[in-house]
């Protein structure tokens, strides 16, 4: 696509999958910012605030005078859907406008903003290309999610994903590994699974929690946390698959941060995947797991 002519405020994050879309950043940072685990918006130029709509027009534009094919559009920052349904309906009708192959419009989403839009309102914005929303739960179990300042419930969690589904929306899941600590991994594990047992997300990813700049803004809030070794997250990892009850997720644990690549759909391949979560536990030499330097957010 070659560069891109959008004035992006660094750094700019978005899920794997998104790797061959068009990044458009409608807002900057995150609107809550308040998870002691998450490190991404952190930095002073990444406050949060809603890029202008003439400015997100423009860029639309010049984006579609270089690249007017563009087939994929994930929106920017950490959680676009705190924007109105106006405003997104707004950017929604332009993508089109400028983009006539358009197939797919993605964005991160906080649970606490679906629950300002309607049923109906989420489906309008489907109608026009909105179509998957990547939902970072991180916990199914209220204790952890209060000790890293969520700002969320297992319950607030899966309204907003049974919401998402009833629209007619697409949903990716997002749990962390390690997320607990070694004191409260079991109780991590078992109600995350509960989580997407009652949610039956159409996609799901497990992230190994990482503290590239330190683990003070954590202990802050959750002072007993204890990072896991490698083998007690593949232990985790496997008490948290082995709870789940899944029809047809698409599963993947392939983010940079991962010890251990899993790949496969839950719950037909939950075998599959236990036993290669247990040759990582037992015969780790065996396995071919990503190296320290490897790893990265």
């Amino acid at each position: 696509m070659g560069a891109i002519p959008i004035q992006y405020v660094e750094p700019v994050f978005r899920p794997p999958s998104e790797a061959g879309s068009l990044i458009l950043q409608v807002t900057n940072g995150c609107s809550w910012n308040n998870c002691v685990f998450c490190e991404m918006y952190t930095s002073e130029q990444k406050k949060f605030k809603a890029k202008q709509e003439d400015i997100v027009l423009q860029e639309i534009i010049k984006v579609a005078q270089t690249a007017p094919h563009v087939r994929r559009v994930f929106l920017a920052d950490g959680d676009a859907m705190v924007l109105s349904t106006r405003r997104l309906t707004q950017i929604l009708q332009w993508l089109n406008q400028y983009f006539p192959d358009l197939q797919r419009v993605s964005s991160y989403c906080l649970p606490r903003n679906i629950k300002k839009k309607s049923v109906e309102e989420l489906a309008e914005l489907k109608a026009l290309g909105l179509d998957l929303l990547y939902v970072g739960a991180e916990s199914g179990d209220d204790l952890v999610l209060s000790k890293v300042m969520k700002g969320e419930t297992r319950e607030s969690t899966v309204d907003a994903l049974l919401k998402i589904k009833q629209a007619g929306l697409r949903s990716s899941v997002m749990i962390l590994n390690g997320l607990g600590g070694r004191r409260y991994a079991e109780q991590h594990a078992l109600n995350s699974a509960r989580l997407v047992n009652e949610a039956q997300p159409d996609y799901l990813s497990t992230l190994v929690v990482s503290f590239p700049l330190g683990e003070a803004r954590l202990r802050a809030s959750f002072d007993d946390f204890d990072m896991p070794t490698q083998q007690e997250l593949f232990r985790e990892v496997r008490t948290f698959l082995a709870a789940t009850e899944l029809n047809k997720t698409i599963f993947r644990s392939d983010h940079a941060s991962n010890y251990l690549v899993l790949k496969g759909v839950l719950g037909k391949d939950k075998e599959k995947l236990l036993q290669q979560v247990d040759m990582a536990i037992n015969h780790p030499e065996q396995m071919r797991l990503r190296q320290e330097w490897q790893r990265g957010l």
